[in-house]
Protein backbone atom coordinates (compact mmCIF):
# COMPACT_ATOMS: atom_id res chain seq x y z
CA UNK A 1 0.00 0.00 0.00
CA UNK A 2 1.00 3.57 -0.77
CA UNK A 3 3.18 5.02 2.45
CA UNK A 4 3.59 8.44 2.19
CA UNK A 5 2.49 10.72 5.14
CA UNK A 6 -0.84 13.00 5.53
CA UNK A 7 -0.31 16.15 7.67
CA UNK A 8 -2.50 14.21 10.07
CA UNK A 9 -1.18 10.78 9.95
CA UNK A 10 -0.44 9.76 13.48
CA UNK A 11 2.27 7.32 14.35
CA UNK A 12 1.71 2.63 13.89
CA UNK A 13 2.22 0.91 16.55
CA UNK A 14 5.32 -1.70 15.32
CA UNK A 15 5.59 -5.01 16.95
CA UNK A 16 9.22 -5.57 18.27
CA UNK A 17 10.26 -8.60 17.01
CA UNK A 18 13.45 -10.10 17.10
CA UNK A 19 15.10 -12.75 14.80
CA UNK A 20 15.07 -16.39 15.16
CA UNK A 21 16.03 -19.80 14.82
CA UNK A 22 16.81 -23.15 12.99
CA UNK A 23 14.56 -26.57 14.27
CA UNK A 24 14.37 -30.07 13.45
CA UNK A 25 11.77 -32.20 15.28
CA UNK A 26 12.62 -35.92 16.03
CA UNK A 27 11.54 -38.51 18.16
CA UNK A 28 14.52 -40.92 19.45
CA UNK A 29 13.44 -44.72 18.52
CA UNK A 30 15.04 -47.44 20.41
CA UNK A 31 16.49 -50.59 18.70
CA UNK A 32 14.13 -53.54 20.12
CA UNK A 33 15.73 -56.90 20.70
CA UNK A 34 12.41 -59.37 19.94
CA UNK A 35 13.78 -63.19 21.20
CA UNK A 36 10.84 -65.86 20.25
CA UNK A 37 12.11 -68.86 22.33
CA UNK A 38 10.45 -72.34 23.19
CA UNK A 39 10.56 -73.98 26.78
CA UNK A 40 10.81 -77.61 26.81
CA UNK A 41 10.32 -79.96 30.13
CA UNK A 42 13.50 -81.94 31.18
CA UNK A 43 11.04 -84.81 31.66
CA UNK A 44 9.96 -84.88 27.56
CA UNK A 45 9.28 -88.14 25.80
CA UNK A 46 11.52 -88.77 23.13
CA UNK A 47 8.62 -88.71 20.91
CA UNK A 48 7.41 -85.10 21.39
CA UNK A 49 8.33 -82.75 18.76
CA UNK A 50 10.83 -80.10 20.43
CA UNK A 51 9.80 -76.21 19.58
CA UNK A 52 11.63 -74.54 16.53
CA UNK A 53 13.79 -72.00 18.82
CA UNK A 54 14.81 -68.68 16.71
CA UNK A 55 16.31 -65.25 17.42
CA UNK A 56 15.38 -61.93 15.41
CA UNK A 57 18.07 -59.65 14.75
CA UNK A 58 17.82 -56.22 15.99
CA UNK A 59 15.75 -54.13 13.48
CA UNK A 60 17.79 -50.90 12.53
CA UNK A 61 16.23 -47.41 13.09
CA UNK A 62 17.03 -44.13 12.57
CA UNK A 63 17.96 -42.61 15.86
CA UNK A 64 17.76 -38.46 16.93
CA UNK A 65 21.56 -38.25 16.44
CA UNK A 66 21.71 -39.83 13.55
CA UNK A 67 18.77 -37.84 11.82
CA UNK A 68 20.67 -34.53 13.16
CA UNK A 69 23.61 -35.45 11.51
CA UNK A 70 21.88 -36.01 8.07
CA UNK A 71 19.58 -33.17 8.38
CA UNK A 72 22.30 -30.79 9.36
CA UNK A 73 24.29 -31.03 5.89
CA UNK A 74 21.27 -29.55 4.13
CA UNK A 75 22.08 -25.95 6.41
CA UNK A 76 23.98 -22.85 5.61
CA UNK A 77 25.20 -19.96 7.85
CA UNK A 78 24.33 -16.73 5.41
CA UNK A 79 26.75 -13.62 6.20
CA UNK A 80 25.10 -10.44 5.28
CA UNK A 81 28.19 -7.81 4.15
CA UNK A 82 26.69 -4.44 3.39
CA UNK A 83 28.75 -1.64 1.16
CA UNK A 84 30.76 0.29 3.69
CA UNK A 85 32.67 3.94 2.73
CA UNK A 86 31.89 6.46 -0.18
CA UNK A 87 31.98 4.71 -3.65
CA UNK A 88 33.12 8.51 -4.74
CA UNK A 89 35.83 8.60 -2.25
CA UNK A 90 37.54 5.54 -3.83
CA UNK A 91 35.98 2.97 -1.57
CA UNK A 92 33.29 0.53 -1.44
CA UNK A 93 34.15 -2.19 0.60
CA UNK A 94 31.55 -4.33 2.16
CA UNK A 95 31.58 -5.21 5.82
CA UNK A 96 29.58 -8.03 7.84
CA UNK A 97 26.71 -6.54 9.40
CA UNK A 98 24.72 -9.66 10.48
CA UNK A 99 24.77 -13.70 10.33
CA UNK A 100 21.74 -16.19 9.64
CA UNK A 101 20.72 -19.36 8.75
CA UNK A 102 19.34 -21.12 5.41
CA UNK A 103 18.16 -24.29 4.32
CA UNK A 104 18.75 -26.09 1.07
CA UNK A 105 15.66 -27.18 -0.74
CA UNK A 106 16.37 -27.69 -3.97
CA UNK A 107 18.95 -28.38 -6.82
CA UNK A 108 18.56 -28.05 -10.51
CA UNK A 109 21.59 -28.49 -13.17
CA UNK A 110 24.23 -26.81 -11.31
CA UNK A 111 22.55 -24.60 -9.04
CA UNK A 112 21.44 -25.39 -5.42
CA UNK A 113 18.30 -23.22 -4.16
CA UNK A 114 18.39 -22.05 -0.48
CA UNK A 115 15.12 -20.94 1.40
CA UNK A 116 15.87 -18.01 4.62
CA UNK A 117 13.98 -15.03 5.65
CA UNK A 118 14.20 -11.71 4.29
CA UNK A 119 15.92 -10.07 7.26
CA UNK A 120 18.74 -12.07 7.14
CA UNK A 121 19.70 -10.95 3.76
CA UNK A 122 18.06 -7.26 3.25
CA UNK A 123 19.90 -4.56 1.96
CA UNK A 124 22.70 -6.93 1.14
CA UNK A 125 25.71 -6.11 -1.34
CA UNK A 126 26.76 -9.38 -0.99
CA UNK A 127 26.00 -12.61 0.60
CA UNK A 128 28.68 -15.19 2.17
CA UNK A 129 27.78 -19.07 2.39
CA UNK A 130 29.71 -21.23 4.78
CA UNK A 131 28.37 -25.07 4.56
CA UNK A 132 28.14 -27.74 7.48
CA UNK A 133 31.53 -28.72 6.83
CA UNK A 134 33.17 -25.32 6.95
CA UNK A 135 33.29 -24.44 2.88
CA UNK A 136 32.63 -21.08 1.87
CA UNK A 137 31.33 -19.64 -1.01
CA UNK A 138 28.71 -16.74 -2.48
CA UNK A 139 25.42 -17.12 -3.20
CA UNK A 140 23.39 -14.49 -5.42
CA UNK A 141 19.92 -13.23 -4.68
CA UNK A 142 16.53 -15.17 -6.95
CA UNK A 143 13.57 -13.41 -5.37
CA UNK A 144 12.40 -11.72 -2.20
CA UNK A 145 9.05 -10.98 -0.22
CA UNK A 146 9.03 -8.83 2.88
CA UNK A 147 5.88 -9.08 4.03
CA UNK A 148 6.23 -13.01 4.44
CA UNK A 149 10.14 -12.56 5.42
CA UNK A 150 11.44 -15.07 3.06
CA UNK A 151 13.87 -15.33 0.81
CA UNK A 152 15.45 -17.45 -1.82
CA UNK A 153 18.75 -17.51 -2.44
CA UNK A 154 21.49 -19.70 -5.05
CA UNK A 155 24.65 -20.90 -5.32
CA UNK A 156 26.80 -23.26 -7.32
CA UNK A 157 25.34 -27.23 -6.63
CA UNK A 158 28.88 -28.71 -5.91
CA UNK A 159 29.10 -26.80 -2.21
CA UNK A 160 25.09 -28.64 -1.19
CA UNK A 161 26.09 -31.24 0.75
CA UNK A 162 22.34 -32.17 1.72
CA UNK A 163 18.57 -31.81 0.60
CA UNK A 164 15.58 -30.87 2.78
CA UNK A 165 12.22 -31.92 1.63
CA UNK A 166 9.27 -30.27 2.71
CA UNK A 167 7.17 -31.89 5.01
CA UNK A 168 3.20 -31.36 6.21
CA UNK A 169 3.20 -28.68 8.63
CA UNK A 170 -1.12 -28.90 8.44
CA UNK A 171 -0.48 -32.41 10.44
CA UNK A 172 1.35 -30.59 13.21
CA UNK A 173 0.13 -31.34 16.92
CA UNK A 174 1.01 -29.71 20.54
CA UNK A 175 3.78 -32.01 21.74
CA UNK A 176 4.96 -33.26 18.40
CA UNK A 177 8.54 -33.04 18.93
CA UNK A 178 10.75 -30.60 17.26
CA UNK A 179 14.70 -29.85 16.98
CA UNK A 180 16.14 -26.46 15.95
CA UNK A 181 19.65 -26.58 14.09
CA UNK A 182 21.20 -23.52 13.17
CA UNK A 183 24.02 -20.95 14.03
CA UNK A 184 22.82 -19.05 17.40
CA UNK A 185 25.37 -15.83 17.78
CA UNK A 186 27.35 -16.33 14.36
CA UNK A 187 29.28 -19.21 12.68
CA UNK A 188 30.88 -19.97 16.24
CA UNK A 189 28.28 -22.02 16.95
CA UNK A 190 27.63 -23.16 14.18
CA UNK A 191 25.09 -26.70 13.91
CA UNK A 192 23.76 -26.05 17.28
CA UNK A 193 21.11 -28.28 17.81
CA UNK A 194 18.65 -27.66 20.23
CA UNK A 195 15.32 -29.87 20.50
CA UNK A 196 11.51 -29.14 22.00
CA UNK A 197 7.83 -29.22 21.23
CA UNK A 198 5.71 -27.27 19.09
CA UNK A 199 3.62 -25.79 21.77
CA UNK A 200 0.96 -24.81 19.59
CA UNK A 201 0.34 -25.78 15.59
CA UNK A 202 -1.09 -22.55 14.50
CA UNK A 203 -0.36 -18.67 15.98
CA UNK A 204 -1.14 -15.26 14.75
CA UNK A 205 0.98 -12.74 15.57
CA UNK A 206 1.82 -9.13 14.74
CA UNK A 207 4.52 -7.75 13.34
CA UNK A 208 6.10 -4.83 11.47
CA UNK A 209 8.08 -5.76 8.13
CA UNK A 210 9.88 -3.13 5.75
CA UNK A 211 6.70 -4.02 3.85
CA UNK A 212 4.18 -2.56 6.13
CA UNK A 213 2.22 -4.27 9.37
CA UNK A 214 1.70 -8.03 8.75
CA UNK A 215 -0.10 -10.80 10.41
CA UNK A 216 2.00 -13.52 9.95
CA UNK A 217 0.80 -17.27 11.45
CA UNK A 218 3.15 -19.30 12.55
CA UNK A 219 4.25 -22.19 14.44
CA UNK A 220 5.14 -21.71 18.22
CA UNK A 221 7.67 -24.12 19.95
CA UNK A 222 9.63 -24.05 23.02
CA UNK A 223 12.88 -25.19 21.09
CA UNK A 224 15.73 -22.53 21.90
CA UNK A 225 15.86 -20.05 19.16
CA UNK A 226 18.70 -17.65 19.28
CA UNK A 227 19.73 -14.34 16.83
CA UNK A 228 21.85 -16.02 13.93
CA UNK A 229 19.07 -18.60 13.76
CA UNK A 230 16.73 -17.05 11.95
CA UNK A 231 16.09 -18.86 8.41
CA UNK A 232 16.90 -22.05 9.44
CA UNK A 233 14.74 -25.36 9.60
CA UNK A 234 12.29 -26.68 11.72
CA UNK A 235 11.92 -30.20 11.66
CA UNK A 236 9.67 -32.66 12.46
CA UNK A 237 10.61 -36.60 13.65
CA UNK A 238 10.68 -37.48 10.61
CA UNK A 239 13.94 -35.16 9.58
CA UNK A 240 10.90 -33.44 7.31
CA UNK A 241 11.49 -29.61 6.74
CA UNK A 242 8.11 -28.83 8.06
CA UNK A 243 9.25 -24.58 9.26
CA UNK A 244 11.37 -21.91 8.62
CA UNK A 245 12.41 -20.40 12.03
CA UNK A 246 11.92 -16.44 12.27
CA UNK A 247 10.86 -14.92 14.98
CA UNK A 248 10.86 -15.07 19.05
CA UNK A 249 9.16 -13.23 21.75
CA UNK A 250 12.72 -11.33 23.91
CA UNK A 251 11.49 -9.47 26.44
CA UNK A 252 12.57 -9.86 30.75
CA UNK A 253 10.96 -13.20 31.95
CA UNK A 254 10.03 -14.61 28.73
CA UNK A 255 11.50 -17.96 27.93
CA UNK A 256 10.36 -20.68 25.33
CA UNK A 257 8.45 -18.19 23.00
CA UNK A 258 9.75 -19.05 18.74
CA UNK A 259 8.05 -19.13 16.35
CA UNK A 260 8.47 -20.77 12.32
CA UNK A 261 6.95 -19.65 9.08
CA UNK A 262 4.88 -23.19 8.78
CA UNK A 263 6.31 -25.19 5.36
CA UNK A 264 2.70 -25.25 4.11
CA UNK A 265 3.21 -21.56 3.61
CA UNK A 266 6.88 -21.35 2.79
CA UNK A 267 6.69 -24.06 -0.22
CA UNK A 268 4.36 -22.26 -2.42
CA UNK A 269 5.94 -18.98 -2.15
CA UNK A 270 9.76 -20.42 -2.44
CA UNK A 271 8.18 -21.81 -5.67
CA UNK A 272 6.75 -18.22 -6.84
CA UNK A 273 9.86 -16.67 -5.81
CA UNK A 274 11.60 -19.22 -7.75
CA UNK A 275 9.87 -18.42 -10.97
CA UNK A 276 9.38 -14.59 -10.98
CA UNK A 277 11.79 -13.33 -8.04
CA UNK A 278 8.74 -11.60 -6.61
CA UNK A 279 5.15 -12.13 -4.94
CA UNK A 280 2.75 -10.12 -6.50
CA UNK A 281 -0.28 -8.95 -4.62
CA UNK A 282 -3.24 -6.67 -5.08
CA UNK A 283 -2.63 -2.89 -4.71
CA UNK A 284 -5.36 -0.06 -3.35
CA UNK A 285 -3.25 2.93 -3.19
CA UNK A 286 -3.81 3.99 0.46
CA UNK A 287 -2.22 5.26 3.73
CA UNK A 288 -4.30 3.40 6.72
CA UNK A 289 -4.60 4.40 10.61
CA UNK A 290 -6.54 2.10 12.59
CA UNK A 291 -9.36 3.88 14.64
CA UNK A 292 -7.84 2.96 17.98
CA UNK A 293 -4.87 5.27 17.25
CA UNK A 294 -7.12 8.36 15.83
CA UNK A 295 -7.96 11.46 17.96
CA UNK A 296 -11.47 11.87 18.95
CA UNK A 297 -12.29 14.82 17.39
CA UNK A 298 -11.68 12.94 13.60
CA UNK A 299 -14.07 10.48 14.36
CA UNK A 300 -17.04 12.23 16.11
CA UNK A 301 -19.53 12.03 13.61
CA UNK A 302 -18.71 8.35 13.31
CA UNK A 303 -22.09 6.22 14.28
CA UNK A 304 -22.03 4.36 17.99
CA UNK A 305 -22.57 1.13 16.08
CA UNK A 306 -19.17 1.11 14.31
CA UNK A 307 -16.90 -0.68 16.60
CA UNK A 308 -13.69 -1.20 14.51
CA UNK A 309 -12.51 0.16 11.34
CA UNK A 310 -9.52 2.13 9.38
CA UNK A 311 -9.01 5.45 8.48
CA UNK A 312 -7.74 6.41 5.41
CA UNK A 313 -4.49 8.42 6.05
CA UNK A 314 -3.83 9.73 2.38
CA UNK A 315 -4.51 8.78 -1.53
CA UNK A 316 -2.65 8.20 -4.06
CA UNK A 317 -4.39 10.04 -6.83
CA UNK A 318 -3.11 7.75 -9.73
CA UNK A 319 -4.22 4.28 -7.80
CA UNK A 320 -7.19 2.31 -8.06
CA UNK A 321 -8.24 3.85 -4.99
CA UNK A 322 -7.68 7.37 -6.68
CA UNK A 323 -9.43 6.51 -9.84
CA UNK A 324 -12.65 5.07 -7.07
CA UNK A 325 -13.21 8.20 -5.40
CA UNK A 326 -11.68 7.58 -2.09
CA UNK A 327 -10.17 10.70 0.16
CA UNK A 328 -8.84 11.58 2.93
CA UNK A 329 -10.59 10.82 6.33
CA UNK A 330 -12.78 7.76 4.96
CA UNK A 331 -13.42 5.42 7.40
CA UNK A 332 -13.33 1.40 5.66
CA UNK A 333 -15.24 -0.86 7.94
CA UNK A 334 -15.69 -3.29 5.69
CA UNK A 335 -14.77 -5.30 2.59
CA UNK A 336 -16.85 -7.60 0.73
CA UNK A 337 -19.46 -7.62 3.56
CA UNK A 338 -16.14 -8.66 5.76
CA UNK A 339 -15.78 -6.58 8.75
CA UNK A 340 -12.19 -5.05 9.10
CA UNK A 341 -10.91 -4.12 12.35
CA UNK A 342 -7.95 -3.19 11.58
CA UNK A 343 -5.24 -2.23 8.91
CA UNK A 344 -3.35 -5.67 9.44
CA UNK A 345 -6.66 -7.40 9.02
CA UNK A 346 -7.47 -5.50 5.53
CA UNK A 347 -4.21 -6.26 3.96
CA UNK A 348 -4.87 -9.81 5.03
CA UNK A 349 -7.51 -10.25 3.18
CA UNK A 350 -6.57 -8.48 0.26
CA UNK A 351 -3.31 -10.40 0.15
CA UNK A 352 -5.27 -14.44 0.99
CA UNK A 353 -9.07 -13.81 -0.15
CA UNK A 354 -8.60 -11.38 -3.46
CA UNK A 355 -6.25 -10.94 -6.63
CA UNK A 356 -5.10 -8.87 -8.78
CA UNK A 357 -8.11 -8.20 -11.56
CA UNK A 358 -10.86 -8.65 -8.69
CA UNK A 359 -13.42 -5.73 -8.24
CA UNK A 360 -13.74 -5.50 -4.04
CA UNK A 361 -16.86 -3.40 -2.69
CA UNK A 362 -15.65 -0.88 0.01
CA UNK A 363 -18.07 -0.36 2.63
CA UNK A 364 -17.06 3.59 3.89
CA UNK A 365 -18.18 6.32 5.93
CA UNK A 366 -17.77 9.83 4.57
CA UNK A 367 -18.91 13.12 6.88
CA UNK A 368 -20.80 10.46 9.25
CA UNK A 369 -22.95 8.47 5.72
CA UNK A 370 -22.10 5.41 4.66
CA UNK A 371 -21.50 4.43 1.62
CA UNK A 372 -19.62 1.80 -0.49
CA UNK A 373 -16.77 2.31 -2.85
CA UNK A 374 -16.30 -0.54 -5.57
CA UNK A 375 -12.38 -0.56 -6.20
CA UNK A 376 -10.46 -2.87 -9.56
CA UNK A 377 -7.44 -4.54 -7.61
CA UNK A 378 -4.31 -3.57 -9.54
CA UNK A 379 -0.71 -5.44 -8.68
CA UNK A 380 1.78 -4.05 -6.75
CA UNK A 381 4.07 -4.80 -9.11
CA UNK A 382 3.40 -1.82 -10.90
CA UNK A 383 4.29 0.29 -7.93
CA UNK A 384 7.32 1.31 -7.39
CA UNK A 385 8.43 0.49 -3.95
Amino acid sequence: MNTSKSKWLLSTVGAGVLGSALTLGTVMNTDVLKQDSGIQAASQSETTTPYNVQTTGATSQTSLSDMVADASKAIVGIDNYQSAGNRFAGSSESQKVGTGSGVVFKTEGSVAYIITNNHVIEDASKLGITTASGEETEATLVGTDPLTDLAVLKMDKKYAEGILSFGDSSKLRAGDAVVAIGNPLGLDFSGTVTQGIVSAPTRSIDVETSAGKWEMDVIQTDAAINPGNSGGALLNSAGELIGINSLKISQNGVEGLGFAIPSNDVQPLAEKLLEDGKITRPYIGVGLIDLAEVPEMYVQDIPDSVKGGVMVGNVDSASPAGKAGFIEKDVITEVNGKEINSSTALRKLLYTDLKVGDQAKFTIYRDGKQQVISVTLSSNADVEK
